[in-house]
């Protein structure tokens, strides 16, 4: 694999550090388990490397854990959704994010927070104290470009399909 796909943009993300952090993995790991995964950079970063035959994807935040899976377990769909709300941003592309952004706040639609991820502020993940998103739109660019985001999201899908469990549970259900 030339590259290693991310479809999330996630800030705090582990992508540019994995190369280092997995120098200290073993060789042979049965079950990965990454109970913060955040954009599951960790998981993907090993899965290339092909240092796991399973996967465990937790993070607490539901909505992103559930786009983790469509991402794996239905690329097609997840990718040809993108597009289509990317599309529609281009009569006004504030408006549009702001659409959104009020879609999943009423949804929780994972699907919509691919969206959100691709075009927020730095891929800052904020939420205010009533658990509603409230990242503000990247004024400077409208997110990634439909077959940029349907090649990473096949790639990670290539790369854990059929081997990956995914939770949004309490790290410490996790670790026990």
């Amino acid at each position: 694999m030339k590259s290693i796909p991310h479809p999330i943009q996630y800030q705090g993300s582990k992508r540019t550090l994995a190369p280092v952090i997995l120098r200290y993995f073993p060789p042979d790991i049965d079950c990965l388990i990454e109970p913060f995964s955040g954009s599951a950079a960790i998981s993907i970063a090993t899965a290339a490397r092909r240092l796991a035959r399973t996967y465990w994807i937790n993070d607490l935040n539901q909505p992103l854990s559930e786009l983790l899976r469509l991402i794996v377990e239905s690329p097609k769909e997840i990718a040809l959704f993108y597009g289509q709300v990317w599309n529609e941003q281009h009569d006004d592309s504030l408006a549009h994010y702001y659409k959104i952004r009020e879609a999943f706040n009423r949804t929780q639609d994972p699907r919509l927070l691919l969206y959100l991820l691709a075009r927020c502020v730095k891929g800052s993940v904020r939420y205010n104290t009533e658990g509603l998103f409230n990242q503000s739109p990247d004024k400077r660019r409208q997110g990634t470009r439909p077959q940029m985001m349907r090649d990473n999201i096949c790639g990670v899908s290539l790369l854990l399909k059929g081997k990956t469990k995914f939770t949004s549970l309490d790290y410490r259900a996790i670790m026990s």
